[in-house]
């Protein structure tokens, strides 16, 4: 969960506390004096409860990390996604990959890196990879 998120799930859990614990000292205390206070204490819970929720649906927003892609050896192959199929040597052909599973919905958050000499790396699936010499 987001660090806001957490924050406006406590306030909301500290609201209700202090709002039971005000409505239970009121109602030892003196229940018509405790009438009038409850009724505003409930209206301002109400709209400060909107307040929030609003700010958390339409609230600024966080930038969704992104991958770092690299590819840095000779021949090699990197993917922020999945990679159907792959081939780096001389010659050689990767066969059609097996059915692949729908693409994720999100993208790799990671850094994704192929740095040796022919070396394939995904950030999602890989179907079919063929790195040596045909």
């Amino acid at each position: 969960m987001a660090t806001r998120s957490k924050a406006l799930v406590w306030t909301g859990v500290g609201l209700c506390v202090a709002g039971a614990v005000g409505l239970v000292v009121g109602g030892a205390l003196d229940v018509d004096a405790a009438d009038p206070w409850a009724s505003v204490a409930g209206g301002a819970a109400g709209l400060f409860g909107l307040a929030v929720t609003l700010y958390a649906l339409l609230g600024p927003t966080s930038p969704t990390p992104t991958a770092s892609v690299t590819a840095s050896g000779p021949r090699s192959v990197a993917a922020g996604g999945a990679i159907g199929s792959v081939a780096t040597g001389d010659g050689a052909t990767a066969p059609l990959p097996p059915t692949m599973p729908a693409p994720a919905t999100r993208p790799a958050t990671g850094p994704v890196t192929a740095s040796g000499e022919r070396s394939v790396a995904a950030g999602g699936d890989i179907g079919s990879v063929s790195t040596g010499d045909a």
